[in-house]
């Protein structure tokens, strides 16, 4: 545990009542690989990670403002076009002035 680590969405601060919980930012077949290799994941506390009604996985704007951030992270790092993107993850997230 470390005092550095915080969640990303909310910025608690991990403790020993409040672990940090890593999140995948693009899930279903394969992109579970495709985020550890690529590093696409985020630590998120519990709240902010699985648990209604704004946690990642029940809350649609949650769950698109981290696509979002996955697929710029991803196209920064990786000098991906939209295209490329795509191709390795299936979809596009961004909206059109985003791609630009």
């Amino acid at each position: 545990m470390s005092e550095y680590r915080k969640c990303f969405l909310c910025g608690r601060s991990e403790t020993e009542y409040n672990r940090l919980e890593a999140h995948h930012l693009f899930q279903g077949r394969g992109r579970r690989q495709i985020c550890d290799r690529y590093g696409l994941t985020v630590l998120l506390c519990h709240s902010c990670h699985n648990e209604p009604p704004l946690g990642a996985h029940y809350n649609k704007e949650t769950a698109a403002f981290l696509h979002k951030y996955g697929q710029r992270k991803a196209m920064t790092e990786q000098g991906w076009t939209t295209a490329e993107f795509i191709r390795k993850l299936g979809k596009n997230y961004l909206d059109q002035e985003e791609k630009q």
